[in-house]
């Protein structure tokens, strides 16, 4: 590991590499933005997908751009609307003309109670998110004046666009705010300093803005569009853990050295000696696992794969690089009050050690036991459900959802987002005719037709998003392509369908469903298999990886099934987000094997000379601090997530935070023990330790708790 201990061969080496650091942010920063790629979809689903498919074939219509705003209007007291209410909404019907696309808006439809009107106004999407946004919000400043106890919202795909948008005004740096907070006073509580905790804060808030900004950069140039917002605020969350991690595994380790040396370049030489491998594979690890999101359906998925695995190797380098030239930079007063001196007393943490004693005295009354408990965590999420409606995916209802639901009681649920079927121009009336016979359809009825190509619209009664909705869907799909002739053009990029397809966003959100049900197929051996084989690389044995990874399995299910009882009987959110599995499990492995790899890669090293069952206890004793620390700062970290708007990302957010909690409190610190106290040698098979003598192996300073 020389060339991470050249950082500490002295001052001039530091401050060349703090100047180095400088410099590569200098040209992350200076380097030009590639144009963001448009998506490949509305919900970034391959052309395979016949919403996409849909989305494409709209292009060659002669509206195509354009969606269907929806202004809906009713009174505050839930009355009946009278005549001269009636007619104020078709005066301001006729003001909202210059905001529509064409110039005209629908007459206003009044629901058969009379207590509802919906006025539909057709946006031009052509100038992207910003655009119809602008658009939305001079809709609702137009119609925020209305006489006579009348009230209206716009809802639709237009208004969801905005106010999911507008909800992520202002939360990067909510979150920055928070998530740095919550590291300070933890640093803080650890640290006992008043100056220790400042300088890890700032070189890992210096790398999460430098992760940021490389994000911008790499996700477009690798050709995959970037969403600010879930994608940005998730790689901020994981590089403040991730680094806060390393860097309290570093100083712990580098505050003993300084107990057995009076260079602190020295120490921190020895320091880095020890502590990059951990960290490495531990990284390696967490690179590996999102980079899995690759192979996903989900261009966002894709976009996060990208940016976590940039933002945890910039965590690795600046815990390697620059956190240690600061530190020797400002020597070992930095530890004030506790400073470190040599030969002063190192606590190896005699909690711990009493800890695996009690483990090792009865372990499997102790496995048992954790087991249950882990067991009856994940029973938890027998009654788990999933998938989100559109009106369920904000944790505050925003316009666009209050207007939903209000149109829902007085008119069918799907008004707000007809479904498009496409198909060719002379079978419009045979499609028509059998969408309407599917059971969950309100109407049907032709709309745009091109030269190839024509869209019959289709309302559903039930909500979008909903099981319902998603039935209609199904038939609606088997009706329409049954019809003879009907198949309309192939879609580029996709194979020429065998009859008429259906799309639009109620279909996409479907669609999006059927997509992580795939991602969740593919991508959880394959995370799983990547993991065990750097364990068996890292442990060189087979049975302690497949404990390992078992373990994390165990710790995950366990999590979701008390996050969901969380969810269900104390939050009160309807259901899980379809995407949250896969997301949330990607993130546990990873991290979760983590801090095993910290405990039984030490417990390795000390078997060599001790045997296994000390090796462990000693393992155990020496890292229970650090790692306890560790693991609930990352825990805390991820339960920020919750500060952001959007119910899926909560849901990420404490999932982890649970499983994390679950990996260093109960697995880290009883399950691995007990497994290896009950299998002994074994517990490396088919490997072996191989014994030495005190004097054959190196010297090697214990790790300790970074709190003493």
């Amino acid at each position: 590991m020389s060339v991470f201990t050249r950082v500490a061969r002295g001052r001039l080496a530091a401050w060349l590499t703090v100047a180095a650091a400088i410099v590569v942010a200098a040209i992350v920063f200076g380097t030009p933005q590639p144009d963001n790629p448009a998506p490949v979809s509305a919900t970034g689903l391959s052309a395979q997908w016949q919403s996409t498919q849909v989305q494409r074939l709209q292009d060659q219509l002669p509206s195509n751009n354009v969606q269907p705003a929806v202004v809906v209007v009713s009174r505050g007291d839930g009355a009946a609307l009278s005549e001269a209410d009636r007619a104020s909404v078709d005066t301001r019907a006729g003001e909202l003309r210059r905001f529509a696309a064409g110039g005209q808006v629908s007459p206003a439809q009044v629901s058969p109670d009379g207590t509802v009107a919906l006025v539909v106004v057709p946006v031009d999407t052509a100038g992207g998110q910003e655009a119809v946004t602008a658009t939305v919000t001079d809709l609702r400043e137009t119609l925020s004046d209305l006489p006579g106890g009348l009230g209206a919202d716009v809802t639709g795909a237009p208004a969801f666009t905005a106010d999911l948008s507008s909800v992520f005004d202002g939360a990067d740096i909510t979150l920055l705010a928070v998530t740095a907070a919550v590291v300070a006073v933890l640093l803080l509580i650890t640290y006992r300093s008043p100056f220790l905790w400042i300088v890890p804060l700032v070189v890992v808030a210096a790398t999460e803005q430098l992760t940021l900004r490389a994000v911008d950069t790499i996700v477009p140039a690798v050709g995959i569009n970037l969403q600010p917002g879930q994608v940005t605020g998730i790689a901020s969350v994981l590089v403040f853990g991730a680094a806060t991690d390393y860097a309290l595994l570093l100083i712990a380790r580098y505050r003993e050295e300084l107990r057995r040396t009076e260079d602190r370049f020295a120490a921190m030489r020895a320091a880095l000696r020890r502590t990059a491998e951990p960290i490495l594979a531990s990284g390696g690890t967490v690179v590996l696992g999102v980079l899995t999101l690759l192979l996903s359906e989900q261009e966002t998925n894709r976009a996060l794969a990208v940016a976590c695995a940039t933002g945890v190797v910039f965590a690795m380098l600046s815990a390697l690089f620059v956190l240690p030239a600061v530190l020797v930079l400002f020597g070992r007063g930095l530890f004030w009050p506790f400073v470190p001196r040599v030969g002063g007393p190192a606590r190896e943490g005699r909690l711990w050690g009493r800890l695996g004693a009690a483990v090792e005295r009865r372990p499997v009354v102790v496995a048992v036991l954790a087991t249950v408990l882990l067991g009856g965590l994940a029973l938890g999420g027998l009654g788990i459900r999933t998938g989100l409606s559109e009106t369920e995916q904000f944790r505050a209802e925003p316009e666009a959802v209050t207007g939903a639901q209000t149109l829902a009681r007085a008119f069918p649920a799907g008004s707000t987002q007809p479904v498009a079927v496409i198909t060719t121009p002379a079978a419009v009336r045979a499609v028509t005719d059998a969408a309407a016979a599917v059971p969950g359809v309100a109407s049907a009825r032709p709309g745009d037709a091109g030269e190839a190509v024509a869209q019959v619209d289709v309302v559903l009664e039930a909500e979008p998003g909903t099981t319902a909705s998603d039935r209609a869907i199904e038939a609606l799909r088997t009706a329409v392509a049954a019809v003879p002739d009907s198949a309309p053009p192939a879609a580029a990029g996709a194979d020429a369908p065998s009859g008429a397809i259906v799309g639009g966003s109620v279909a996409a959100t479907y669609d999006s469903d059927e997509a992580n049900d795939r991602d969740l197929r593919l991508i959880l051996p394959i995370i799983l298999l990547l993991v065990g084989a750097v364990l068996v690389l890292l442990l060189r044995g087979l049975l302690a990886p497949v404990l390992l990874v078992l373990t994390v399995i165990a710790s995950f299910f366990a999590s979701l099934g008390a996050a969901w009882l969380l969810f269900d009987h104390v939050l009160d959110f309807p259901a899980l987000d379809s995407g949250v599995l896969l997301l949330a499990f990607v993130f546990l492995v990873a991290l979760g094997v983590d801090y095993n790899i910290f405990l039984v890669t030490r417990a390795r090293e000390d078997a060599r000379s001790v045997g296994t069952r000390e090796g462990m206890l000693s393992a155990l004793r020496v890292t229970g601090g650090v790692i306890t620390s560790a693991g609930v700062l990352l825990a805390a970290v991820f339960a920020v997530l919750g500060v952001l708007p959007l119910i899926t990302l909560t849901q990420i957010g404490i999932i982890v935070c649970i499983g994390v909690l679950l990996d260093t409190l109960l697995v880290r610190t009883v399950v691995v023990p007990a497994l290896a106290f009950l299998l002994g040698e074994r517990f490396w098979w088919p490997g072996r330790i191989t014994r030495e003598s005190a004097e054959d192996v190196p010297a090697s300073p214990e790790p300790v708790a970074a709190r003493d």
